[in-house]
């Protein structure tokens, strides 16, 4: 089987194309011009098995094109695709642009849903990203060394009641909370640059009178409702873990079973060596 994979941007497109060629898997590799890292050229230019493909973002006839050239009937979407650059800086083919005129809501999954059935019509099968990457989803339970002390327990408890019904409407994954009081709430900015965000407005509290509000930052992640694991899989990287640091954040809790922890080893390790506190919360749905 030859599989396609469709690359956004960070080390998830790296990640699934070693875990697919580790099975013996051929690999069409379809790398979107805005996000994907040149670092694809060089893989593909070491292992003939690998072909690179270069596309832009509303260039979803050339997309369906290339598999059927290539043979693809299976493929994955692995990689980040900033959600301003899917409403902003696309110019949609005419496939593309028929597909967002029907669109009910501009919401990324409804956009991303109606791509897939359209692969799907085209003989395309869309399947789960985790597919090849099962291990490095998050297991329940603590994480790291230090478990949660009792305030960024509450904190998770609050903040997961917050998530999920953010999440729910399909705005963003992530929240930051502080004494059980939301800081902020990821949108299209994306979840390091909200941990940013909050870590912005806690400074500028240092800076005027004293505040009731609690310094420490917790960041809590989920999954959508009934989340679709062919895109946009919660993922937590060293960046995430470093983006905490600068912003003050003391502990992360991450949904089980469908968050991928990448370079899972050194992303606990940094996180030990900061005192923070991670833990993967039981599924929400």
């Amino acid at each position: 089987m030859k599989l396609g994979l469709i690359a956004g941007n960070g080390r998830f497109p790296f990640l699934l194309l070693d875990a697919a060629r580790a099975q013996g898997l051929a690999v069409t590799v379809a790398a979107i011009r805005e996000e994907a890292d040149a670092e694809i050229d060089r893989r593909a230019a070491a292992d003939p098995s690998i072909s690179v493909h270069w596309l832009s973002l509303g260039e979803l006839s050339r997309l369906i094109e290339i598999f059927h050239k290539e043979g693809v009937t299976k493929a994955v979407m692995a990689g980040q695709v900033k959600h301003k650059q899917i409403f902003s800086s696309i110019r949609p083919d005419w496939r593309l642009a028929k597909l967002l005129l029907n669109l009910r809501t501009r919401n990324t999954d409804m956009l991303l849903s109606a791509v897939a059935k359209v692969l799907g019509d085209e003989g395309i099968e869309l399947i789960s990203s985790t597919a090849f990457l099962e291990p490095l989803l998050a297991e329940e339970g603590v994480l790291t060394a230090r478990a949660p002390d009792e305030e960024e327990i509450k904190n998770i408890d609050y903040g997961l009641g917050v998530a999920r019904a953010v999440a729910a409407f399909d705005i963003g994954q992530t929240v930051v909370v502080a004494a059980q009081a939301c800081v902020a709430v990821e949108a299209m900015e994306g979840t390091d640059a909200a941990i940013e965000r909050a870590g912005a407005l806690m400074r500028t509290l240092d800076q005027g009178d004293a505040s009731t509000l609690a310094r420490r930052l917790t960041i809590v992640k989920v999954a959508k409702p009934n989340q679709d694991m062919r895109f946009d899989v919660p993922v937590i990287g060293i960046r995430t873990v470093e983006t905490m640091i600068r912003a003050g954040a003391t502990c992360l809790s991450v949904e089980a079973g469908r968050t991928l922890l990448f370079d899972r080893e050194a992303l606990l390790e940094r996180a030990a060596a900061a005192g923070i506190a991670m833990v993967g919360s039981p599924r929400g749905y």
